[in-house]
């Protein structure tokens, strides 16, 4: 009976670890501004073509020297697709949204960024800096409800993604709003694992 039990609890803690090994998969990510480091969980179960998307743009070097050209306090910060001189950088093709993925648009999660096309989102994504409920998926809603798909959170670096949210902002030069006056520079998008 008692080597069943030391058995069973052998499996159990076996199991255990696999288990925590599955959490730990996901890739992670770092960020690198000039305001200081942002690392990032990507949730490559919930939305495989998000992560893969961004993982590909960011191996590629495509994030290195862009900037976060959107930035709204008590809202998000988005980055991804401009340079410093707010010219946007050529794409890739669309990709589908998967907004419908159960992720919800909360304080920490990276999104993202889309059009008003539903399947529009190609590099551009943003950080939430608070819960943003009504950017989630509403099945009720059509098009206009569909969402923003959320594919990761921050993990470590909330301060750094404050820091860019409080930043002063204005018209930029071409006359897009919300750009920062300073320049908040995403050095480069390193996988870690």
């Amino acid at each position: 009976m008692l080597k069943r039990f030391i058995y069973a609890l052998i499996l159990g803690l076996f199991l255990a670890g696999g288990a925590f090994a599955a959490e730990t998969k996901n890739p992670v990510v770092l960020i690198e501004t000039n305001q200081g480091n942002i690392k990032v969980e990507l949730n490559q179960e919930k939305a495989p073509i998000s992560v893969k998307n961004f993982l590909d743009y960011a191996n590629s070097g495509f994030y290195n020297g862009t900037i976060f050209h959107r930035v709204i306090p008590n809202f998000m910060i988005q980055g991804g697709g401009f340079g410093q001189d707010l010219m946007p950088k050529q794409t890739k093709a669309p990709i589908k949204n998967e907004a419908a993925n159960g992720l919800k648009n909360e304080r920490g999660t990276i999104a993202m960024a889309r059009t008003g096309v539903v399947d529009s989102a190609t590099a551009q994504f943003f950080i939430n800096t608070v819960n943003n409920g009504f950017l989630n998926h509403n099945p009720a809603g059509g098009p206009a409800g569909y969402g923003y798909a959320v594919f990761g959170k921050v993990i470590e670096g909330m301060d750094v993604v404050d820091k860019i949210a409080a930043t002063r902002t204005g018209r930029g030069a071409n006359g897009m709003p919300d750009v920062p006056q300073t320049p908040m520079i995403i050095k480069s998008v390193k996988v870690l694992k």
